[in-house]
């Protein structure tokens, strides 16, 4: 089950691989901040740091970080105002990409460069799976409510209440939904692989100086939380795939 908690472990073990990318006291943008979570642990890093999120981010009623509402189009920034442009798992839900590559490149120094971590399909299939251990969690703790607690009409309209909730759980889980912006849940396993966002950053122009797996194994559903220790989820990583893949890629001259 989602947990923001566990969230912030998962985030707080990403950064500490991802500012091994940043110079000392880089001035960073954050596209997508949600929380502002990561922002906030960049600037305790010694990073100079300005997050951004539309203002419909699911995220906006938990910000731990000053994060500045804008339009999805247009970074309220001058030109040449920072050295690195990062995000984590954002590029997926953005519709408009080369709008968001051209202002990326406009307000990036000279010699700047972009940050992104970007899901796998290696996650996007491990979390159609959990998908359905979720709808099993939540089936199993419906269940007793399928034995009255007596015998009569109302008990055994609670009984019918439950049966009408496994019932939409089970059309509502049906098809695991999509993650990003575009395509399926089956277009993704091919959208998010590792060599399909290779070319798109070729395509846009921008020049490929590290790719890297993060390491780490987790799904969408979160699957045992924090019970699952990140030691445990770095040795699942060699085995099962990393959940998201760094790509650190710069405007090609």
């Amino acid at each position: 089950m989602f947990s923001i908690e566990h969230l912030h472990a998962i985030r707080r073990y990403e950064i500490r691989k991802i500012i091994g990318h940043f110079p000392a006291g880089a001035h960073v943008l954050e596209i997508g901040g949600g929380t502002g979570y990561q922002a906030k642990l960049l600037a305790e890093h010694g990073f100079e740091v300005a997050s951004i999120d539309v203002s419909d981010s699911n995220y906006r009623d938990r910000r731990v970080f000053p994060v500045t509402v804008y339009d999805g189009r247009i970074f309220p920034f001058e030109d040449r105002t920072f050295d690195i442009v990062f995000s984590s798992n954002a590029l997926e839900h953005i519709g408009d990409l080369e709008q968001i590559h051209r202002e990326s490149r406009r307000v990036l120094k000279p010699g700047g460069y972009c940050v992104h971590v970007m899901p796998t399909a290696v996650w996007r299939f491990w979390s159609s799976v959990t998908h359905y251990i979720e709808w099993v969690q939540e089936w199993t703790a419906l269940c007793p409510g399928l034995v009255p607690k007596h015998w009569s009409r109302s008990g055994l309209g609670d009984v019918r209440d439950v049966l009408s909730r496994m019932w939409r759980l089970a059309k509502g889980y049906a098809i695991p939904p999509r993650h990003g912006e575009t395509g399926t849940v089956m277009t993704e396993l091919w959208t998010f692989r590792r060599r399909y966002w290779e070319n798109h950053f070729r395509r846009a122009h921008f020049a490929l100086t590290r790719v890297e797996p993060m390491g780490l194994f987790y799904t969408g559903q979160m699957v045992l939380g924090p019970r699952w220790r990140m030691s445990s989820r770095e040795r699942a990583a060699s085995f099962l795939g990393s959940a998201c893949v760094l790509y650190k890629v710069q405007p090609a001259a």
